[in-house]
């Protein structure tokens, strides 16, 4: 089987879930609206002083943005298991890593996406201008794969389990550390006059690897979960 056969699965499953996001255009707002509330409480509940805004809003926006993907990843499989898709792509020709990768593309495209896109504006609400708001948004179209790829594994490692929200927390949050550590200091460093790019550098790293490992680890963690 060539390249483009192998994709096509990828393809294929990647425009079958932008399909019915769209079809579900109010889990989608969901998590945008989320974001957007959790962000803009900070100021009210912080005060109105603009170093203070200026100083915490790398943390507060990247801490906001995982919140709001972590709140996506239950669906992730949840659906294709419950009418017996994720067996069927399961005995697909296709190897499951790659349809796994279709998958995870496709929630990044309707979750990590408009956080990207939403994330200068609610910036100008703590202060940020010019510089930082493009490393904001530089940082966060790096990290957001990471934390969708990331997610996907805990998602698979709870599928069809009792309190499978809970668990995926635990399983992922403590991997998304170095995603929130690297891109809120990124944002930092510039607006404090210094360089960015060794944060960026650790960022794009991590996307390689989850890139590489990601889909692998969690079409394994699939199989364990539908035996």
């Amino acid at each position: 089987m060539g390249a483009t056969g192998l994709l096509s699965g990828t393809r294929y499953v990647l425009a079958r879930d932008l399909t019915l996001a769209g079809r579900r255009v109010t889990d989608v707002l969901t998590t945008l609206f989320f974001f957007v509330i959790v962000v803009s409480l900070f100021p009210l509940g912080v005060g109105p002083e603009a170093g203070t805004l200026r100083a915490i809003a790398p943390g507060i926006l990247w801490v906001a943005a995982l919140l709001a993907t972590m709140l996506s990843l239950g669906r992730l499989f949840t659906a294709d298991h419950l009418d017996g898709t994720l067996e069927q792509m399961l005995l697909s020709p296709q190897p499951l890593s790659l349809i796994v990768l279709g998958k995870v593309a496709a929630h990044w495209l309707v979750t990590g996406a408009p956080l990207v896109l939403m994330s200068p504006l609610l910036g100008l609400q703590f202060g940020l201008s010019g510089a930082p708001l493009g490393v904001l948004m530089l940082t966060l179209l790096l990290g957001t794969p990471v934390l969708s790829l990331i997610g996907a594994m805990g998602a698979a490692l709870t599928l069809g389990l009792r309190g499978g929200g809970a668990l995926i927390s635990l399983l992922v949050l403590p991997l998304y550390v170095p995603v929130l550590i690297f891109g809120a200091g990124a944002v930092e460093a510039v607006a404090s006059g210094l360089e960015a790019d060794a944060h960026l550098s650790l960022l794009g790293a991590l996307l390689v690897l989850a890139l590489c490992f990601g889909p692998w680890v969690t079409a394994a963690a699939l199989r364990i979960s539908l035996e």
